[in-house]
């Protein structure tokens, strides 16, 4: 491996912080996912509000692998919030197609860059999946909640929306990325990112 492209302390610490900023938003958001209404819209509003600190992140990255890391931290995280394990797998799976696209534009083009927020933003599926693959398993977690608010998730989450989330993940994904460019065009610039 070329020395140039291997992970230091500060790459890591990068993604330490970037992980810790994009993860506290992720779980603010997902508080509103007590309503039931809000629990489809976070495939909306965290790819979007996500999409100011990760493109930030990005004008740091430089080597190969500070992506996939990331995607993984999110899944270890969800994994210990109690997400299971379908977070995880989604979050290799986007964490390595991020990390292919941003690679492809050799870390300096701004539409690989937005392109690839998209695929990374897709990991949020993974939270929907218990939803779709268990479905009566996913509600009896839930008694505690009470019957309304059951009765409503199960009307705004029928099975028909599981790639319509998905979809949503990625299309949010380009618009918090193109977002994140626009609010941080300088550092783009600085970074040399065109």
């Amino acid at each position: 491996m070329n020395n140039e492209n291997r992970l230091k302390g500060r790459d890591l610490i990068n993604v330490g912080i970037y992980s810790a900023i994009y993860f506290v938003i992720m779980m603010a958001v997902a508080m509103l996912g007590m309503i039931p209404i809000f629990l489809p819209l976070l495939s909306v509003i965290v790819p979007i509000l996500g999409g100011i600190p990760f493109m930030l992140f990005l004008t740091k990255v430089k080597k190969p692998g500070m992506l996939f890391i990331m995607a993984m931290i999110m899944g270890i995280m969800m994994l210990i919030t109690g997400m299971g394990p379908w977070p995880l797998l989604t979050c290799a799976i986007a964490g390595i197609i991020a990390e292919l696209v941003v690679k492809s534009g050799q870390y300096k083009s701004v539409a690989k860059s937005i392109l690839a927020y998209g695929f990374f933003s897709m990991w949020i599926w993974g939270n929907y999946l218990p939803l779709f693959t268990d479905y009566e398993g996913y509600f009896a977690q839930r008694e505690s909640y009470g019957q309304v608010y059951i009765d409503a998730v199960q009307k705004l989450m029928p099975m028909w929306m599981a790639p319509v989330l998905l979809i949503a993940c990625f299309v949010c994904g380009i618009a918090g990325g193109f977002l994140g460019r626009v609010l941080l065009k300088k550092h783009f610039e600085k970074a040399g990112i065109v």
